[in-house]
């Protein structure tokens, strides 16, 4: 579960970590508010689970009242990357002096927490990845022994960070390090962490993800999850049992396992298409749950086609199949559905698709196959939005 950025700041304040005064609200008048309380300048944040803000204009420097109002009626309700903003953070401004990056999360593969820090915060640190590897220090740390001063040494003097800095930045490492473990977070992340020109080192930003599985030890995650579920797509989702992430393209996705779905995103991007979300429906899925991944799906107005991508192990592709005819009969589908089986039961489906023909409904053999038909049926003039009126029924 991903948090908003002024979730993970309260939380990560709550271990110790500094962070900037500020306050979360839902309207244009408690903007001004807030702003007219902390005392100017402020920065008004869109608060949305998606990176891009500042380049999106979703991130604005306030220095009066009229400034404040102004940029939280632009902010609020703004579009970013298919995530609509229905609240913003009035921040505190602070004074810069450098700019870095920590985190903390599970290196799966050396079954070992590993700390990163950089002295290139302030930017995507994926690219800081791919083009400087180097300046990112990187330290395994294990959880049976957890945060040593040396291990926040090391992350810090290998990030080559600012003498002024180390002091605190060593602290908040092994704040953060026990935020990670005790929230049972599968990531904690500051970019920027920041360097003050009185030397002071604390969190400007934050990005903490929760794991859902833990949420038994923390009844305060369901908190956390009513006030992130303000994406109606994934409200809905939510209320079902699905695991739906929304994206912001056209191409509406369902498949089983996240394996299958991350490859079939990937397919789509392949085909010249954009992915409108992530949606798996999981192993051994029945009739029930693919009719209601396909409710799910055609509710958001910027699909213009769904592809269902389907692989039988555990999951019978006949069930399926039943599940497709169900939403069929239970929603109005106006997009085209493209669908490929195989796997267990496979044949057994593809019958029952062909013995109940759809309006709208186009069968595929591959999964390339069905990426790319998705992908043009999406397209202006593919009958995105006119089912059946430019692909086969199955």
């Amino acid at each position: 579960m991903d948090l908003f950025e002024y979730q993970g700041k309260q939380l990560l304040a709550r271990f110790g970590v500094p962070v900037s005064d500020g306050e979360a609200v839902e309207s244009v008048d408690d903007a001004v508010t807030a702003a007219d309380r902390l005392g100017y300048p402020v920065v008004v944040k869109a608060q949305v689970q998606v990176g891009g803000r500042g380049k999106a204009g979703g991130i604005k420097l306030a220095n009066s009242t009229d400034e404040a109002r102004e940029h939280a009626s632009n902010i609020l309700g703004m579009d970013i990357k298919g995530h609509t903003v229905r609240r913003v953070w009035i921040e505190k401004a602070s004074d810069i002096s450098e700019e870095y990056y920590a985190s903390f999360t599970l290196d799966r593969a050396a079954k070992k927490h590993l700390g990163m820090v950089s002295a290139k915060g302030g930017i995507d640190i994926e690219a800081v990845a791919e083009e400087d590897p180097e300046a990112i220090a990187r330290v395994h740390i294990d959880p049976l022994i957890g945060i040593e001063d040396y291990h926040a040494r090391q992350l810090v003097f290998g990030a080559k960070l600012n003498p002024a800095a180390r002091n605190g930045a060593i602290a908040i490492l092994k704040q953060l390090y026990t935020a990670f473990v005790e929230l049972d977070a599968d990531l904690v992340e500051v970019n920027p962490l920041i360097l003050t020109p009185d030397g002071r080192v604390h969190a400007l930003d934050a990005k903490v993800s929760l794991d859902d599985n833990a949420g038994y030890r923390h009844p305060e995650f369901e908190d956390f999850r009513n006030m992130a579920s303000a994406d109606p797509r994934e409200q809905m989702a939510r209320e079902r049992g699905l695991n739906y992430i929304g994206l912001d393209g056209e191409v509406g996705i369902i498949g089983n396992g996240a394996g299958l779905v991350m490859s079939t995103l990937d397919v789509v991007n392949q085909a010249g298409g954009k992915a409108a979300n992530f949606l798996d429906v999981g192993g051994g899925a029945g009739a029930k749950t693919i009719a209601n991944a396909l409710e799910v799906i055609t509710s958001d107005p910027n699909v213009r086609s769904v592809l269902i991508n389907i692989f039988g192990g555990i999951t019978r592709c006949d069930l399926v199949a039943q599940g497709i005819i169900e939403g069929f009969s239970n929603i109005d589908v106006t997009v085209p559905v493209v669908v490929r089986l195989d796997g267990t039961s496979a044949e057994e489906g593809r019958a029952i698709l062909a013995a109940n023909p759809l309006e709208g409904l186009v069968s595929a053999a591959t999964m390339l196959e069905a990426a790319g038909r998705a992908v043009e049926l999406a397209k202006p003039g593919g009958a995105g939005g006119s089912p059946g009126s430019n692909g086969q029924e199955a």
